[in-house]
């Protein structure tokens, strides 16, 4: 059993919901990653999220475009987060940890040789951004014979055919992306996100992770109330912007955030009033 299906298991049991962190490798500086990492576990974080710096990130925002510019300032490449993985894997073993990226770095590599390193390093799953599944057999094939997961975007124009064809390919988790746009844009509409998460879960067993404008505590717990899993990247990595010349105060800002989106979507469900004349 793959750690992301035993991490979602475990918090199904425990009636809780994932929250998954997304942070860009080699920002502000590669030797800041895995001491980062290991901070967000502390926190709170059920499953890690690493960003693959990449020169064109088409689907991010300007907050995670300027940090993968940080990273790439110090030639941050796809190898070298593999190391990062192996280096956090010393002292966890059971974290999942998922890295999102684009596919030119993955398809220079080589599909087979890509998921035979990223398995040797500890890593559970990924996310290719600008794989389509219609293209997706051979790096499927490649990744599930390393027992690793390939997991999928959904966007809120993807239409039910498509959305069928997604949900038989991925594994691991699904990742509804909650807005039109890129990373850190647009307004939460939690009320489309639960109508477009009961639609997938209708198709799927599998576990609906939904990310892109969850901000604060509040928009977390929102999330968490009609979602397997809540990701959050665009507001950590502003608190990472924030304090990239003083480098020892970014894992206290960071895990600060999270630590309050843990504490709000662990919180009890507030408890309707009863109707006038039946309160004790």
């Amino acid at each position: 059993m793959s750690r992301l299906q035993t991490r979602f298991d475990a918090l199904r049991a425990a009636g809780r919901k994932a929250l998954i962190p997304y942070v860009t490798a080699g920002d502000p500086a590669p030797e800041h990653t895995v001491p980062l990492l290991h901070a967000l576990v502390a926190a709170g974080a059920d499953i890690l999220e690493l960003g693959v710096p990449f020169s064109d990130p088409m689907a991010e925002g300007p907050v995670i475009q300027k940090a993968m510019e940080r990273a790439l300032e110090h030639d941050t490449t796809l190898d070298e987060v593999l190391e990062m993985v192996r280096r956090f894997r010393e002292q966890d073993t059971e974290t999942p940890v998922v890295l999102m990226g684009y596919l030119n770095p993955v398809e220079i590599k080589g599909y087979a040789a890509f998921a035979r390193d990223a398995a040797e390093a500890g890593v559970d799953g990924v996310l290719v951004v600008d794989m389509p599944p219609e293209e997706a057999d051979e790096l499927v094939a490649a990744l599930r014979a390393q027992a690793l997961d390939l997991i999928f975007l959904i966007a809120p124009t993807t239409t039910p055919e498509r959305m069928r064809s997604i949900t038989e390919l991925g594994s691991g988790f699904l990742y509804y992306v909650s807005l039109k746009g890129v990373t850190g844009a647009g307004h939460l509409d939690v009320d489309s996100v639960r109508e477009k998460v009961a639609a997938i879960h209708e198709l799927t067993e599998l576990p609906v992770g939904v990310g892109f404008g969850i901000r604060d505590a509040e928009s977390a717990a929102a999330i968490a109330a009609v979602a397997d899993a809540v990701v959050v990247g665009s507001a950590l990595v502003r608190r990472i912007e924030a304090h990239v010349t003083e480098p020892e105060r970014i894992a206290p800002a960071v895990t600060e955030l999270l630590g309050e989106m843990r504490r709000a979507m662990d919180a009890p469900s507030p408890r309707p009033s009863p109707p006038e004349g039946e309160r004790g």
